[in-house]
């Protein structure tokens, strides 16, 4: 009877031990339910994303979002599982670690401060770890403003906080739903678009590539870099060279090559005309 009752005690419960490790998001940034997510969207609190079940259908929530400009990423259930192992019924937010501003607001200071602009578009950044390091190394470069758009973008969580080794608390965040309307904006707003891309035939070294102006500068996706009609939209447009065999640089990297560039034109004194 002792020897049953030792077995008993040690044997492995093997339900536990071949359950699926929950993935995603730590739990204080991930609001789940329909209420509980409802009662988020009416707050203060700014939503990083907001993942519905593909097929539900909930006004409340979808009018609140509209009117916080809140992207809903429909997902299958599945996706959803992997955020949380509770009862979600079938909607998930997660909270955003930063306070996004308005690109129109962060445009009127820079000006009013009587600085050139020089922001930073990221095209379907999704890698957290990128996204840290590129904006750690956008805030030591100067750079006024990140913007991202409301789909398909790195999720600002703790992680991204981390690698940003607390850049992001420090750089304006601006998140847009359509980028190409926001590229628009800019140009209208006096501000050069310039598509850091290895289609360009203009090196990033040539004598005639002036970065020194009041600029923003898009850097595209990991996997195909930045969108065509991004691409057609820009008005000019610079390629790394790379002289070895490898034919691309990690996203952060490139973006670091090039906001270096531009720091070092901008650092030359003007030469007075004779």
């Amino acid at each position: 009877m002792e020897n049953r009752r030792n077995s008993r005690v040690n044997r492995p419960n093997y339900k536990q031990y071949n359950r699926p490790a929950q993935t995603g998001p730590n739990p204080e940034e991930m609001v789940f339910g329909i209420q509980s997510v409802l009662e988020t969207l009416r707050s203060d609190q700014q939503i990083d994303k907001l993942y519905m079940e593909k097929g539900l259908s909930n006004p409340d929530i979808q009018n609140l979002a509209f009117q916080k400009r809140v992207t809903i990423q429909r997902v299958p259930p599945e996706r959803l599982d992997r955020l949380t192992r509770k009862n979600h019924q079938g909607v998930v937010c997660l909270i955003a670690q930063v306070q996004y501003v308005k690109l129109s607001n962060v445009i009127a200071d820079v000006f009013e401060r009587g600085e050139v602009p020089f922001f930073l578009l990221l095209d379907r950044i999704t890698d957290v770890r990128n996204f840290g390091a590129i904006a750690r190394t956008a805030e030591c470069t100067g750079v006024q403003c990140i913007v991202i758009p409301g789909r398909g973008a790195a999720a600002i969580n703790s992680d991204a906080m981390k690698t940003s080794s607390g850049a992001l608390n420090h750089i304006s965040v601006c998140r847009e739903p359509d980028l190409t309307e926001t590229v628009k904006y800019l140009q209208e707003s006096g501000i050069t678009i310039v598509a850091c891309t290895e289609k360009s035939a203009r090196d990033l070294y040539e004598r005639t590539t002036d970065l020194t102006g009041p600029m923003a500068i898009i850097v595209g996706s990991e996997e195909d870099g930045i969108s065509p009609e991004l691409l057609r939209m820009a008005d000019t447009n610079v390629k790394i060279p790379l002289l070895g065999s490898v034919g691309s640089l990690n996203v952060s990297v490139a973006t670091g090559v090039v906001l270096y560039e531009a720091v070092r034109q901008r650092s030359i004194p003007v030469q007075p005309a004779p």
